[in-house]
């Protein structure tokens, strides 16, 4: 989903313009910013945490040349995601989980399996 989605669902849900919605959202996301700017975290309820965290210098290896190279100290966003989120997400593998038993239970799965080498593939009569 991009921002101009949500602003269009939003503007549609409260009956606001998308220029005026885009306003209050551009304006949301610039608080989070300013807010991870000066205090580094911001905790929105319900939804979850973010934060800045400091990664340390380190030595790496290119993947191309094999050659050493430093990468300095940075800094980066996490998020960790509320309850709320984190219940709905995991929802998403109850249901993953049930669709993929109702294809074993109706055994079409066996059949895909049984042309997979190695998941007790039929003989081969050749």
């Amino acid at each position: 989903m991009t921002k101009k989605e949500i602003v269009r669902t939003i503007s549609e849900e409260i009956g606001l313009t998308q220029l005026q919605t885009k306003e209050i959202v551009q304006k949301t996301f610039n608080a989070i910013v300013e807010a991870l700017v000066e205090e580094g975290k911001i905790e929105l309820r319900n939804f979850g945490v973010f934060k800045v965290k400091g990664r340390a210098p380190r030595k790496a290896r290119n993947p191309r040349t094999g050659e050493t190279v430093f990468v300095p100290e940075k800094f980066v966003v996490t998020f960790k995601p509320g309850k709320e989120m984190e219940e709905r997400v995991r929802e998403l593998e109850r249901l993953a989980a049930a669709r993929r038993q109702t294809v074993l239970d109706s055994g079409s799965a066996a059949k895909v399996m049984g042309k997979i080498p190695g998941h007790n593939a039929p003989p081969d009569d050749s």
